[in-house]
């Protein structure tokens, strides 16, 4: 293949890398604003159903995509009740949108960011939050100058692996906001599309690019989980 070929090629897949990032890039700023407060909720807190809570926000990680993606295409049809109802009092329509999609990934992406960020949580010593609370701070201040600063290392872990999940989000993605070139076509729906057409070419871009990305990405959260950190103490 010439540079040319290249050339036409990485043209085909910027307008789907374009879309996925920028669907990825919303999905994670929602889901990390939610993942931390309710990782901080269930660290920190005991109420009746919180168990039941656990539960919920786990099932995106064991149910099938597809799945998935069906309920959302249920709650958010025109038929499903805040479906209509966004469509009765904003006139919006989710389905086959791009944010239709930034909501796909926003929910499989989830557990992914909750979890990490309850157990970084747990990890902080609650005496250090009582002392701070003695010294008159209050519970905002204590949140964001003591626990956040302490345990932002398994916080920024697990949005980093949200992030790569919600780039790579295919099922969901696919039943919600379905395959339109240039609106709702992201990568992983692309390298679908093309290999159903046979370019074998453009498949094998998609892949690489998604690849590449979602490797960094990995390596990145790898480096801030508590064990490397230990493990480069122990060697320095």
């Amino acid at each position: 293949m010439g540079l040319r070929g290249v050339e036409i090629l990485l043209e085909s897949a910027w307008p789907a890398l374009a879309l996925s990032l920028k669907v990825a890039c919303w999905a994670t700023a929602i889901t990390g604003v939610v993942g931390i407060g309710l990782g901080y909720l269930l660290a920190r807190s005991r109420f009746v159903g919180r168990d039941l809570l656990d539960t919920l926000l786990t099932l995106p990680m064991v149910l099938p995509p597809t799945v998935v993606g069906y309920y959302l295409l249920v709650l958010l049809g025109r038929k499903g009740a805040l479906g209509h109802w966004l469509e009765q009092s904003w006139g919006m329509n989710l389905i086959f949108t791009w944010q239709g999609a930034v909501i796909a990934a926003s929910v499989v992406a989830l557990p992914l960011i909750v979890k990490p960020a309850r157990a970084a949580f747990e990890a902080v010593d609650d005496q250090l939050e009582d002392a701070a609370r003695v010294l008159g701070l209050s519970a905002m201040a204590v949140f964001c100058r003591v626990t956040l600063p302490l345990a932002w290392r398994g916080i920024l872990a697990g949005i980093l692996l949200g992030f790569a999940r919600s780039l790579g989000e295919f099922g969901a993605t696919l039943m919600v906001a379905g395959s339109i070139p240039g609106r709702t076509q992201t990568l992983s729906v692309a390298v679908y599309e093309a290999v159903q057409a046979g370019d074998d070419g453009l498949a094998n871009t998609l892949v690489l690019i998604i690849s590449t990305v979602c490797v960094l990405v990995l390596l990145m959260a790898n480096r801030l989980a508590p064990g490397h950190q230990a493990y480069q103490r122990g060697r320095s």
